[in-house]
Protein backbone atom coordinates (compact mmCIF):
# COMPACT_ATOMS: atom_id res chain seq x y z
CA UNK A 1 0.00 0.00 0.00
CA UNK A 2 1.50 3.32 -0.90
CA UNK A 3 0.19 6.81 1.33
CA UNK A 4 -0.54 9.81 -0.35
CA UNK A 5 3.35 10.66 -0.16
CA UNK A 6 3.62 9.25 -3.53
CA UNK A 7 2.05 12.44 -4.84
CA UNK A 8 4.60 14.79 -3.89
CA UNK A 9 8.19 15.82 -5.61
CA UNK A 10 12.00 15.06 -5.91
CA UNK A 11 14.45 17.20 -6.67
CA UNK A 12 16.87 15.80 -9.08
CA UNK A 13 20.74 16.79 -9.31
CA UNK A 14 23.14 15.98 -11.44
CA UNK A 15 26.43 14.79 -10.89
CA UNK A 16 27.83 17.97 -9.91
CA UNK A 17 24.65 18.27 -7.11
CA UNK A 18 22.91 21.41 -9.92
CA UNK A 19 19.42 20.95 -9.67
CA UNK A 20 18.47 19.73 -13.15
CA UNK A 21 15.03 18.24 -12.72
CA UNK A 22 11.79 17.83 -10.81
CA UNK A 23 10.44 14.62 -10.37
CA UNK A 24 7.70 12.06 -9.14
CA UNK A 25 8.36 10.06 -5.14
CA UNK A 26 7.88 6.95 -8.34
CA UNK A 27 10.37 8.07 -10.41
CA UNK A 28 12.82 9.21 -7.54
CA UNK A 29 12.52 5.23 -5.94
CA UNK A 30 12.93 3.59 -9.68
CA UNK A 31 16.43 5.72 -10.03
CA UNK A 32 17.55 4.72 -6.61
CA UNK A 33 16.31 0.64 -6.82
CA UNK A 34 18.42 0.89 -10.13
CA UNK A 35 21.47 2.15 -8.21
CA UNK A 36 21.50 5.64 -10.96
CA UNK A 37 20.80 7.88 -7.86
CA UNK A 38 20.97 8.45 -3.92
CA UNK A 39 19.67 10.49 -1.60
CA UNK A 40 20.96 13.49 -0.34
CA UNK A 41 20.06 13.30 3.48
CA UNK A 42 21.49 16.68 5.15
CA UNK A 43 22.80 15.72 9.04
CA UNK A 44 23.18 18.82 10.87
CA UNK A 45 25.29 21.30 9.00
CA UNK A 46 26.06 18.97 6.08
CA UNK A 47 25.25 16.34 3.72
CA UNK A 48 25.32 12.56 3.01
CA UNK A 49 24.71 10.78 0.23
CA UNK A 50 22.65 7.42 1.04
CA UNK A 51 21.81 4.30 -1.58
CA UNK A 52 18.50 2.74 -1.76
CA UNK A 53 19.48 -0.08 1.24
CA UNK A 54 20.99 2.91 3.37
CA UNK A 55 17.86 4.88 3.04
CA UNK A 56 15.46 2.06 4.00
CA UNK A 57 17.56 1.43 6.93
CA UNK A 58 17.63 4.59 8.68
CA UNK A 59 13.81 4.89 7.24
CA UNK A 60 12.67 1.68 9.71
CA UNK A 61 13.45 4.86 13.03
CA UNK A 62 11.61 7.47 11.04
CA UNK A 63 8.25 8.67 12.35
CA UNK A 64 6.85 11.00 10.09
CA UNK A 65 4.04 10.88 8.18
CA UNK A 66 6.18 11.27 4.32
CA UNK A 67 6.80 7.60 4.04
CA UNK A 68 5.83 5.08 1.27
CA UNK A 69 4.48 1.91 3.05
CA UNK A 70 4.27 -1.87 1.78
CA UNK A 71 3.34 -5.25 3.24
CA UNK A 72 6.78 -5.90 4.29
CA UNK A 73 8.70 -2.29 4.72
CA UNK A 74 8.06 1.70 5.10
CA UNK A 75 10.40 3.88 3.33
CA UNK A 76 10.70 7.38 3.75
CA UNK A 77 9.91 10.19 0.95
CA UNK A 78 13.30 11.56 -0.13
CA UNK A 79 13.37 15.24 -0.61
CA UNK A 80 16.43 15.57 -3.13
CA UNK A 81 18.31 12.83 -5.06
CA UNK A 82 21.56 13.23 -6.82
CA UNK A 83 22.40 11.34 -10.16
CA UNK A 84 25.53 9.31 -10.16
CA UNK A 85 26.26 9.53 -13.89
CA UNK A 86 24.33 12.85 -15.56
CA UNK A 87 26.61 16.04 -14.88
CA UNK A 88 25.03 17.95 -17.69
CA UNK A 89 22.00 20.53 -17.66
CA UNK A 90 18.99 19.66 -19.84
CA UNK A 91 18.78 21.71 -22.75
CA UNK A 92 15.60 24.20 -22.21
CA UNK A 93 15.29 27.82 -23.75
CA UNK A 94 14.18 30.32 -21.95
CA UNK A 95 10.37 30.63 -22.26
CA UNK A 96 8.52 33.38 -24.05
CA UNK A 97 6.65 34.39 -21.51
CA UNK A 98 5.34 38.01 -20.08
CA UNK A 99 6.97 37.65 -16.85
CA UNK A 100 10.07 36.79 -18.62
CA UNK A 101 10.13 39.47 -21.10
CA UNK A 102 9.55 42.25 -18.14
CA UNK A 103 12.71 39.97 -16.38
CA UNK A 104 14.81 40.69 -19.63
CA UNK A 105 13.92 44.38 -20.15
CA UNK A 106 14.50 44.85 -15.97
CA UNK A 107 10.98 45.77 -15.58
CA UNK A 108 12.44 48.94 -17.40
CA UNK A 109 10.27 50.64 -19.88
CA UNK A 110 12.35 50.52 -23.03
CA UNK A 111 11.62 54.07 -24.45
CA UNK A 112 11.04 56.09 -21.16
CA UNK A 113 13.97 54.41 -19.13
CA UNK A 114 11.63 54.52 -15.59
CA UNK A 115 11.83 51.00 -13.70
CA UNK A 116 7.77 50.22 -12.81
CA UNK A 117 5.90 47.49 -11.08
CA UNK A 118 4.70 44.37 -13.22
CA UNK A 119 1.32 45.81 -13.07
CA UNK A 120 2.22 49.45 -14.64
CA UNK A 121 3.50 47.25 -17.76
CA UNK A 122 2.72 46.35 -20.97
CA UNK A 123 4.11 44.55 -23.76
CA UNK A 124 4.87 46.37 -26.89
CA UNK A 125 5.80 45.15 -30.63
CA UNK A 126 8.35 47.17 -31.74
CA UNK A 127 6.78 46.54 -35.30
CA UNK A 128 3.19 46.48 -35.09
CA UNK A 129 1.95 43.08 -35.90
CA UNK A 130 -0.63 45.05 -38.78
CA UNK A 131 2.98 45.68 -40.39
CA UNK A 132 3.88 41.90 -39.85
CA UNK A 133 5.84 42.83 -36.48
CA UNK A 134 6.17 38.94 -34.94
CA UNK A 135 5.16 37.79 -31.29
CA UNK A 136 8.67 37.25 -30.69
CA UNK A 137 11.68 37.91 -27.90
CA UNK A 138 13.14 40.31 -30.86
CA UNK A 139 9.96 42.40 -31.71
CA UNK A 140 8.58 42.43 -28.30
CA UNK A 141 9.39 44.84 -25.31
CA UNK A 142 9.01 45.78 -21.95
CA UNK A 143 6.65 49.47 -22.48
CA UNK A 144 5.05 51.67 -19.34
CA UNK A 145 1.74 52.60 -20.18
CA UNK A 146 1.82 56.18 -20.84
CA UNK A 147 4.68 55.45 -23.63
CA UNK A 148 2.81 52.38 -25.39
CA UNK A 149 -0.46 55.08 -25.62
CA UNK A 150 2.19 57.30 -26.88
CA UNK A 151 3.64 55.26 -29.54
CA UNK A 152 0.44 53.65 -30.47
CA UNK A 153 -0.02 51.90 -33.93
CA UNK A 154 3.41 53.06 -35.11
CA UNK A 155 7.18 52.06 -35.01
CA UNK A 156 9.76 53.99 -33.06
CA UNK A 157 10.82 56.30 -35.80
CA UNK A 158 7.44 57.03 -36.96
CA UNK A 159 6.53 58.26 -33.65
CA UNK A 160 9.55 60.11 -32.01
CA UNK A 161 10.24 57.53 -29.59
CA UNK A 162 13.97 55.60 -29.11
CA UNK A 163 14.84 51.95 -27.56
CA UNK A 164 16.96 51.98 -24.96
CA UNK A 165 18.23 48.82 -26.51
CA UNK A 166 17.44 46.44 -29.26
CA UNK A 167 15.21 43.10 -28.07
CA UNK A 168 17.18 40.02 -28.22
CA UNK A 169 16.54 36.64 -27.45
CA UNK A 170 18.45 35.58 -23.84
CA UNK A 171 21.43 33.93 -24.81
CA UNK A 172 21.53 32.52 -20.80
CA UNK A 173 20.08 29.26 -20.58
CA UNK A 174 18.60 29.62 -17.18
CA UNK A 175 18.84 26.36 -14.24
CA UNK A 176 16.04 24.87 -12.74
CA UNK A 177 12.61 27.36 -11.27
CA UNK A 178 10.33 25.82 -8.88
CA UNK A 179 7.55 26.56 -7.05
CA UNK A 180 8.43 26.02 -3.56
CA UNK A 181 5.68 23.89 -2.43
CA UNK A 182 5.46 23.58 1.32
CA UNK A 183 7.73 20.48 2.86
CA UNK A 184 9.92 21.07 -0.34
CA UNK A 185 10.70 24.78 0.31
CA UNK A 186 13.97 24.10 3.19
CA UNK A 187 15.36 21.06 1.81
CA UNK A 188 15.48 22.40 -1.51
CA UNK A 189 16.62 26.06 -0.39
CA UNK A 190 20.05 25.72 -0.84
CA UNK A 191 20.28 23.95 -4.19
CA UNK A 192 18.61 25.94 -6.16
CA UNK A 193 19.08 29.98 -7.30
CA UNK A 194 16.01 31.64 -6.59
CA UNK A 195 16.67 34.27 -9.02
CA UNK A 196 16.69 31.68 -11.99
CA UNK A 197 13.68 32.24 -14.70
CA UNK A 198 10.38 30.31 -14.73
CA UNK A 199 11.45 27.14 -17.36
CA UNK A 200 8.61 24.09 -17.72
CA UNK A 201 9.83 21.30 -15.34
CA UNK A 202 9.76 18.22 -17.34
Amino acid sequence: MMTASIGQNVLVLNRLWQAVHVCSVRRAFTLLYAGHAHVVHEEGDSYQTLNFEKWHDISQDYCGADVVSTVAFKVRVPRVIVLLFYDRFPKKEVKFTRNNIFDRDKHTCQYCGKVFPREMLNLDHVVPRDRGGQMSWENIVCSCIPCNTRKGNRTPSEAGMRLLRQPKRPRWRPSLHVTFAKASEDSWRNFLDLSCWHVEVG
